[in-house]
C-alpha cells in the first residue's frame, strides 16, 4: 500500500480542517430512464462528505483506501477535482469496493461488494486526529474490517483531543455482522461530541426507545446531536435547552443518494464557520446550523449527482 497524494502531506490542517475517515467506493445506481441499467459513480458516505465540505469552502482531509483499478482511479480524480486533500490516504494493488443502490418511495437500499477491496484498508493516522479541528467517522468503513479497528482507533483520539462528529448511517446486508456491527456504531456515538443520525439510524441502534427520546438522552451527555427526517426536516438537541426544528427545503426532488452526506457536510462547514468549532449552540444558532443543512441537502436532492452547493440567502 502507498500513499495518494494531492496537494502536499500536512496541507489544511488547524482550526477550520476537517479529518473524514472512510470509505470512497462506486455507487451502482439507475441510469436515467432505464431501471435495468445502472451507472457508476464515484460515493461512499465520508467520501461525499469530504466532497461536500470542499465544495462549501472547507478543508477537508480523507484518509481512505484508493483500488488499483480504473474506479480508483475515477475516485481519486473525483475528490481531488473537488479540493480535497488525499495526502493521507493510501494506494493498495486490491479493486474497489462497489455499492449497487436501489432507490426507492421510501429511501435507497443497497447491496454490497465489499470482501478483498482496497476501499477498507484504511491506513492508520491516528496520530493525525488532534491536529484537525474536528475528525468525522462513519459510514461502512466504521463496521467493515480491517477499516473498523482503524476508526474506532482514531475516533477514540479524536474524543479526547478535539471535536469528533459522528454519523452512524447504520447499513443492513447479509456480508455485516448486525450484532458487531450496532456496538461499534454505539461506542462511535458514545465518543461522539457531535452526532447527526436519522430516525432509522436511531430506531435500529436503540429499538426499545423513540428516536427523541435517544437524542434528548445522547444530548442530556454534552452531545450536540442532531435528527434528520427525511422530508420531515430536522430537529437539534443541545444539553439543557428546548430542541429546535427546521422544515426540509421544498425542492422537485430528482436524487435522493448523498442527501444525508450532504446535510453532515453543511453542519460541519457551519460549525467549522460560524459556530467556530462549538457545540453549546443558542436557539438561534441551532436554527441557524439546521437551516444551512437542509439547504445543502435540498441542493442534492433537487439535480443528480452527490455533490452540494452552498445554499442561497441562508
Amino acid at each position: 500500500m502507498t500513499d495518494a497524494s494531492s496537494s502536499g502531506p500536512g496541507s489544511g490542517r488547524g482550526p477550520g480542517s476537517v479529518l473524514v475517515l472512510g470509505e470512497a467506493l462506486v455507487d451502482l445506481v439507475p441510469a436515467d430512464g432505464d431501471a435495468g441499467v445502472r451507472t457508476a459513480q464515484p460515493g461512499g458516505a465520508p467520501a461525499n462528505v469530504a466532497v461536500g465540505l470542499a465544495r462549501l469552502g472547507g478543508r477537508p482531509s480523507f484518509v481512505g483506501g484508493l483500488g488499483d483499478d480504473a474506479f480508483g482511479s475515477r475516485i481519486e480524480a473525483w475528490l481531488t477535482g473537488a479540493g480535497v486533500d488525499l495526502s493521507l490516504s493510501a494506494r493498495s494493488a486490491l479493486p474497489t469496493a462497489l455499492a449497487v443502490a436501489d432507490p426507492g418511495d421510501h429511501g435507497n437500499t443497497y447491496r454490497f461488494h465489499l470482501g478483498d477491496t482496497a476501499t477498507f484498508e484504511l491506513p492508520d493516522r491516528t496520530a493525525e486526529a488532534t491536529r484537525f479541528g474536528a475528525v468525522y467517522v462513519g459510514g461502512l468503513a466504521a463496521v467493515v474490517e480491517p477499516a473498523a479497528e482503524i476508526v474506532a482507533a482514531t475516533a477514540r483520539a479524536a474524543a479526547h483531543g478535539g471535536l469528533l462528529a459522528v454519523d452512524p448511517n447504520v447499513r443492513e446486508d447479509r456480508t455485516l455482522d448486525p450484532v458487531r456491527s450496532l456496538e461499534r456504531l454505539r461506542e462511535l456515538v458514545s465518543l461522539a461530541h457531535v452526532v447527526k443520525a436519522s430516525d432509522e439510524d436511531l430506531v435500529r441502534l436503540w429499538p426499545d426507545a423513540e428516536p427523541e427520546a435517544s437524542c434528548r438522552r445522547l444530548a442530556g451527555q454534552g452531545r450536540l446531536v442532531v435528527l434528520t427526517r427525511g422530508a420531515r426536516g430536522a430537529t437539534a438537541y443541545v444539553q439543557d435547552a428546548p430542541a429546535v426544528s427546521v422544515p426540509a427545503v421544498p425542492v422537485r426532488v430528482v436524487n435522493t443518494i448523498g442527501a444525508g452526506d450532504a446535510f453532515m457536510a453543511g453542519m460541519l462547514a457551519w460549525l467549522g464557520t460560524e459556530g467556530e468549532g462549538r457545540t453549546e449552540l443558542s436557539d438561534g444558532e441551532a436554527r441557524a446550523m439546521l437551516a444551512y443543512a437542509a439547504g445543502t441537502a435540498a441542493s442534492v436532492c433537487a439535480r443528480a449527482g452527490t455533490e452540494p452547493t452552498a445554499p442561497l440567502g441562508v
